[in-house]
C-alpha cells in the first residue's frame, strides 16, 4: 500500500493463518484494516471518500492498495487506488484493468465489525441494510449492481417529480425498474436472512442464538405472491404515490425503506433492547454465520475484518471466537490495542505491532 491515510508506504508478506494488529490509538489499525477492505468490492470499511484517504499532507497524488491473493486456480494479483485528483476508484486484475470494481468480487469477499457499528441494532435502519447487503454481496455478486440500479432510478424519479418536469412515459420506465430491481434486492434478502437463520440457530458455544427477520412491503408480499405479481403491485404503488413523494422525496415503499431486524433467541429480546455487549455478541453470531455458510457453500470463507472486538468479549466468548476464527481456516484480521488480549491466539496467528505508520511481525 502506498500514500494510504497515515502509510507513505508498507508492504507485509503474511501467511494464510490471522493477522493480530496491536498498538496504541491512532498508530494505523485501523487504516491498515480500511485498506484491506478495499480488495473487496463496495466503499470501504470507513465508507469514505476518496479524496479523503490520500495521505497528508501529499494531497492530490492518489493512494494505491495490492495484493497477490491465493485462489482455487493459483494466485492472482489485484490492486485497487485513486489517481492524482480523480474521485474514481481503478482497479486491476493480474495487471490488466478493470471494468469496474465488481471485478474484486471474483477473488475477495469481505466482512467487518468496527467500534461505530456497536450500536447496529439501535440506530436508525440504513446502517443495517448496508451490513445485510454486504452480507448478500458475498453469495450473489451481482446483489450490488441491483441495489445501485435501484437507486440510480428512484434518484431521477425524484428529480423529475420535484421539477414538475413529470414525463409519463419516462417515469412509468423508471418505476419499471424499481420495481423490478427492487423486487430482486427483497428477495435476494429474504433469501440470505433464511440461510442465516438457519446457520444461527444450528450454532453451538458461548455467543448468543440470533433470530433475523425483515420488515417492509415488499418482503411482506413476498410471503404471499410470486415475484411477478409483487413487480405488478409494486410498480401500481409506485404511480399512485407521485404526487406525495414530489413532496417526500424518495418513494413510500422500496427495499431502501426495509429494516433488518435481530432478536436475542435465548432472552426473546429484540437486540435493541438488549445490552451493548449483548448486542455486539449478537453481531459476531451473525458474522460468523455468515462465515461457516459461506465456508460449506462456497468452499472459502470470506475475509473477516475484526476493528476492537476481541477486548470487550468476556473470557469464554473470546476464546470460543478464536477457536471458530482457527476452524474457518480464513485469513481473519483483529486489532486491538493491548497484546495480552490476543494471547489465546499465540502459536496460531501473526502478530504485527502498529506504530506511526508503519507494521512488523513481533
Amino acid at each position: 500500500m502506498t500514500e494510504f491515510r497515515n502509510y507513505e508506504a508498507l508492504g507485509l508478506d503474511l501467511e494464510p493463518s490471522p493477522v493480530v494488529l496491536t498498538g496504541p490509538n491512532g498508530a494505523g489499525k485501523t487504516n491498515l484494516l480500511e485498506a484491506v477492505s478495499y480488495l473487496a468490492p463496495g466503499r470501504g470499511l470507513r465508507g469514505a471518500k476518496l479524496s479523503e484517504i490520500d495521505r497528508r499532507p501529499s494531497a492530490h497524488t492518489g493512494w494505491a492498495v495490492a495484493a497477490t491473493v491465493e485462489t482455487a486456480d493459483g494466485p492472482i494479483e489485484i490492486g485497487t487506488g485513486r489517481q492524482r485528483a480523480e474521485e474514481k476508484r481503478l482497479v486491476r486484475i493480474a495487471g490488466a484493468p478493470a471494468k469496474s470494481q465488481a471485478a474484486l468480487a471474483d477473488f475477495v469477499s469481505a466482512v467487518w465489525l468496527t467500534p461505530r457499528m456497536d450500536r447496529l441494532f439501535s440506530d436508525g435502519p440504513a446502517g443495517r441494510r448496508r451490513f445485510l447487503d454486504r452480507l448478500v454481496f458475498g453469495f450473489d455478486p451481482a446483489h450490488a449492481g441491483r441495489v445501485s440500479g435501484y437507486e440510480n432510478a428512484m434518484r431521477q424519479r425524484g428529480r423529475l417529480l420535484r421539477d414538475g418536469a413529470g414525463d409519463a412515459v419516462w417515469l412509468d420506465v423508471l418505476e419499471g425498474t424499481m420495481a423490478e430491481r427492487g423486487v430482486a434486492i427483497a428477495a435476494a434478502r429474504r433469501d440470505i436472512v433464511a440461510r442465516l437463520n438457519r446457520a444461527c440457530a444450528a450454532a453451538a458455544g458461548p455467543f448468543p442464538k440470533a433470530g433475523l427477520s425483515l420488515e417492509g412491503a415488499i418482503e411482506g408480499w413476498l410471503e404471499k405472491e410470486p415475484a411477478l405479481a409483487v413487480e405488478e403491485r409494486a410498480r401500481k404503488r409506485f404511480a399512485e404515490g407521485r404526487t406525495r413523494d414530489a413532496e417526500t422525496g424518495g418513494a413510500g415503499i422500496g427495499p431502501h425503506r426495509t429494516d433488518f431486524l435481530a432478536r436475542h433467541i435465548e432472552t426473546d429480546q429484540p437486540a435493541a433492547l438488549c445490552s451493548t455487549g449483548e448486542q455486539k455478541a449478537l453481531l459476531i453470531a451473525i458474522v460468523l454465520a455468515d462465515a461457516r455458510l459461506r465456508a460449506a457453500e462456497r468452499g472459502a470463507a470470506p475475509l473477516l475484518l475484526l476493528d476492537e472486538v476481541a477486548a470487550h468479549l468476556d473470557a469464554s466468548r473470546r476464546e470460543a471466537l478464536f477457536e471458530e476464527i482457527c476452524r474457518l481456516r480464513a485469513q481473519v484480521w483483529l486489532a486491538g490495542t493491548d497484546r495480552a488480549t490476543f494471547d489465546g491466539l499465540d502459536g496460531r496467528a501473526q502478530h504485527l505491532a502498529v506504530a506511526d505508520g508503519a507494521a512488523t511481525l513481533n
